[in-house]
């Protein structure tokens, strides 16, 4: 083992913070060490505050969505109620004007009816397509074919899907070829 004589190393009088290093000099390790730990805290500490900041702005928008939220049902009644309100009046006014060009009472207001049966079923078809879609038919038939999700009966629905994109559906029980 060789002996270390003091004096040999210029850096050894300099303490390894020392800002007393010549330009370009490389840092001691212990100081390397002591500035990566202390960059690593600093990015940790750095981390768990934009967390703690990340989670106080998501509960903050929830909280904010869900008073929107109840708002909304609140406000969707009062547009619910005034607009039936105001669609009998309408259909009143409809009757009445009816009524003076001659028509009975009858056919008044059997013109009235068919046309909120008219507006009903056209509402009701239009709903069926939005729930229709609301089905997530691609997203099973993906799963399906990972075999992450599996019903046990085929949908009429997935059936037509396969029609339209061109796949033909072969049963589940028969082997597939490799």
């Amino acid at each position: 083992m060789t002996e270390r004589v003091t004096g040999e190393d210029p850096r050894e009088e300099v303490p390894a913070g020392s800002a007393k290093r010549a330009p370009g000099e490389a840092p001691h390790l212990d100081e390397s060490v002591r500035r990566v730990r202390a960059a690593a805290k600093e990015t940790l500490g750095s981390g768990l505050d934009t967390g703690r900041a990340l989670r106080k702005l998501i509960s903050a928008d929830f909280a904010l969505a869900r008073s929107a939220l109840g708002r909304a049902l609140a406000w969707s009644a009062v547009s619910v109620v005034f607009g039936a309100s105001a669609w009998l009046l309408a259909m009143g006014a409809a009757i009445a004007l009816l009524q003076s060009w001659g028509l009975s009472w009858l056919q008044s207001i059997s013109i009235s009816m068919l046309i909120s049966l008219l507006v009903t079923g056209l509402a009701a078809w239009r709903v069926s397509v939005f729930f229709d879609y609301a089905g997530m038919h691609a997203t099973r038939r993906q799963l399906t074919r990972l075999g992450l999700f599996s019903e046990d009966g085929q949908d009429d629905d997935d059936d037509d899907d396969a029609a339209l994109t061109g796949v033909e559906r072969r049963p589940t029980t028969e082997p597939r070829a490799p």
